[in-house]
């Protein structure tokens, strides 16, 4: 079922009148009207768009068995007989009753030098258990180097210039059929979309043994036709924040356009300039950022492991080599199918190394994600290789440390698309038995759009520094701000505690 917000339409012509006075026959139910609504979709084989405003997919309906027409179930079901009902293609639209048009006004001539522009706002979630769909991808069919990702709430927004009204949005995860709608059915109101889980039926799979070891060296061997061997601009949103004791202590966000060079066997180091930037900080645990941990910025450049490979992306067959692979499961990116090669430092080793899955494409071998982290058993060990600096009295204790990076086909070629890290402890002062307290620090960096025109390399005086602590960098208040940058929406929790704070948000242009 796809539910997002309807254009104000009535059905009234003969068409849509045919789909909704077609019987259906209903059980009879108790359930709620997502559910319900799931049903007549079933039944029908048409998906519904409704403003989840209008429609309380929570409320719980009793409904008779019987057969009913589409037109009747769909009212009795949402309790509103007020709205409207359209049928587009394979879609029946819900939406408020048509209001006079306002007496239109002779067209103002468009400023020079803007473009308008139109925005994308809602929440992906799963089809079968209305779970948020986290870091998921939103992109443009017609321009593919525009997109973002949603976030750990599933919540997205997309900001597009309104030559894009009529392009195809692209909705995708792993392990979920990909869906695609025209923006403009979305445009300016928040809309809530389900991915269907994809299933692999047994006749798709090709059974046969297959080497973890030969597919990473298929991947490495096939880098320069799959990946981009020519430097490209990368406009991206990163974010940094930190949590102590489940609060919410700083958010610095900020955009970046990238130099990011060639993925050829010697790639060159990759540039960063920092275009805009904002920090938020809660004034009341302003006394607890006691850590500073090592550069987001650096390592969300470091986790494009395509460029520059760690060492298990080249694995040898030597026994003493560090790790061991598996190939784990068959999964789908993007309608693609994907083979799952699960890593692991070996028993003999003890040092904090990593382990985690990679998602080759069963086709052309190209890593499309990578998900690992410092093994639970040794991260402890890990402190050095995370923080800068603290005070001498506390001891920093990592927990939990995971990576996800993802990848993404434009122009025949992948580039780096999305780079996340968590990075849980436990703090505590030193000679102090008891009385630990949490702490989360993460960082993200999203592409947003994708640029080959006229790159060259940055001059030295426009380039930020990767290796500094960002949320120290020094900037100035500006009121314009995000502008049309396309962000990653802040998750219900962190807007609730960015609203709650009364500390001052300071702002920056460069």
């Amino acid at each position: 079922m796809l539910l997002m917000t309807a254009t104000p339409l009535q059905a009234d012509d003969k068409g849509d009148k045919d789909v909704l006075e077609r019987l259906i026959q209903i059980p009879r139910s108790k359930e709620t009207v997502y559910q319900l609504l799931g049903k007549v979709s079933e039944r029908s084989g048409y998906l519904f768009i409704y403003d989840s405003k209008i429609i309380d997919n929570e409320q719980v309906v009793k409904i008779p068995g019987g057969k009913y027409t589409i037109k009747e179930a769909i009212y009795h079901i949402i309790g509103n007989r007020d709205l409207g009902l359209r049928v587009i293609g394979n879609h029946i639209l819900i939406s408020r009753p048509v209001e006079p048009l306002p007496v239109k006004e002779a067209p103002q001539p468009a400023l020079p030098d803007t473009v308008p522009y139109f925005t994308l706002e809602g929440i992906l979630r799963d089809k079968y258990t209305n779970e948020p769909i986290p870091f998921a991808t939103v992109s443009v069919s017609d321009d593919g180097s525009i997109g973002n990702v949603t976030n750990q709430g599933g919540e997205f927004r997309l900001r597009l210039p309104d030559s894009l009204r009529q392009s195809q949005i692209n909705f995708s995860h792993v392990g979920y059929l990909p869906y695609a709608i025209e923006s403009s059915l979305l445009a300016e109101r928040y809309s809530m979309l389900t991915l269907e889980p994809k299933v692999i039926p047994i006749q798709e799979v090709v059974i046969r043994i297959v080497n973890p070891l030969r597919l990473l060296r298929e991947m490495q061997e096939h880098k320069s036709l799959n990946y981009s061997q020519e430097p490209v601009y990368q406009t991206t949103f990163y974010r940094e924040g930190i949590e102590r004791k489940n609060k919410f202590v700083s958010l610095t966000e900020a955009v970046f356009k990238i130099y990011k060079s060639a993925y050829t066997n010697r790639p060159v180091t990759d540039q960063v300039k920092l275009l805009k930037m904002r920090r938020i900080t809660n004034n009341q645990e302003k006394d607890t950022i006691i850590a500073k941990m090592k550069s987001g910025i650096n390592a969300s450049i470091q986790l494009d492991i395509m460029k520059d490979a760690p060492d298990f992306l080249l694995p040898e067959s030597d026994v003493n080599y560090p790790y061991v692979y598996a190939h784990s499961d068959i999964t789908v990116i993007d309608g693609r199918m994907a083979n799952v090669i699960s890593f692991e430092q070996r028993d003999f080793i003890n040092s904090p190394l990593l382990k985690g899955n990679l998602y080759i494409d069963s086709e052309n071998s190209a890593l499309l994600r990578a998900e690992f982290e410092i093994h639970p058993k040794y991260v402890k060990d890990a402190a050095g290789m995370l923080v800068e600096k603290k005070s001498r009295n506390l001891k920093i204790i990592p927990q939990k440390v995971i990576y996800t990076v993802s990848y993404k086909p434009w122009n025949g070629t992948y580039h780096i698309s999305h780079v996340r890290g968590d990075l849980h402890f436990k703090v505590k002062k030193k000679k102090q038995l008891f009385g630990s307290s949490p702490l989360h620090v993460w960082f993200e960096m999203v592409t947003c759009k994708t640029d080959t025109f006229n790159v060259s390399r940055f001059d030295r005086k426009e380039t930020l520094s990767t290796r500094t602590v960002f949320s120290e960098t020094k900037f100035n208040y500006d009121e314009g701000f995000w502008g049309n940058f396309n962000v990653i929406p802040p998750e219900e929790k962190l807007n609730e505690a960015i609203g709650k704070i009364s500390s001052k948000i300071e702002e920056t242009g460069y």
